[in-house]
């Protein structure tokens, strides 16, 4: 009997010894999306007109936008230097988000920074759910967006033209939500 009990167990051992290796927790954590920061973004009226919440996945960073209630078209979307959001014009977020003082734009010779992102289209309903990378790696924009007086998302009235410093002839500011860490 215990002969039967001694081959049992060893092959309960044999049979552990070779099965594949399982991830554990703290490998998937760093691979898994968390969310860093998250900002309500209101109109110059003072309503709420969506989110936008900035995810850590690994080393790299990405923007999430859902948008309600806006003016429909093509529109300028970027981060302003600080989280204050004072409506009617949005002044008081200073311009963009330029740690590596560059020059704005895609299309210049000197930029990209930091703030500039892709044009955003706001559907004929008022509607948009855009999801866009951030530049750099996730600590080194993450530093630089979560700073002592944080970031703003600002959505402009027109397109980013991607050349014209400082903001790319995008017109008014006519949304904005300040940054608050997760």
């Amino acid at each position: 009997m215990k002969v039967k009990n001694i081959i049992g167990a060893l092959g309960t051992i044999s049979l552990a010894a070779c099965a594949p290796e399982t991830e554990t927790q703290s490998d998937t954590a760093e691979t898994l999306p968390t969310t860093l920061a998250s900002a309500s973004i209101s109109d110059a009226a003072g309503a709420n007109v969506g989110l936008a919440s900035i995810i850590e996945t690994g080393n790299a960073l990405s923007l999430k936008v859902t948008l309600s209630g806006m003016p429909p078209g093509e529109k300028a979307l970027h981060f302003h230097t600080t989280g204050a959001c004072d409506a009617p014009d949005f002044k008081s977020a200073g311009g963009h988000l330029n740690p590596a003082e560059v020059s704005h734009g895609k299309l210049s010779d000197d930029g990209p920074h930091l703030g500039d992102f892709p044009n955003i289209t706001i559907a004929e309903d008022g509607l948009a759910e855009i999801s866009l990378p951030v530049a750099g790696t996730a600590q080194g924009a993450a530093k630089h967006i979560l700073d002592a007086d944080s970031t703003a998302i600002m959505i402009h009235a027109g397109p980013d033209d991607y050349k014209s410093d400082p903001a790319g002839a995008a017109g008014p500011r006519i949304a904005c939500g300040v940054f608050e860490a997760s």
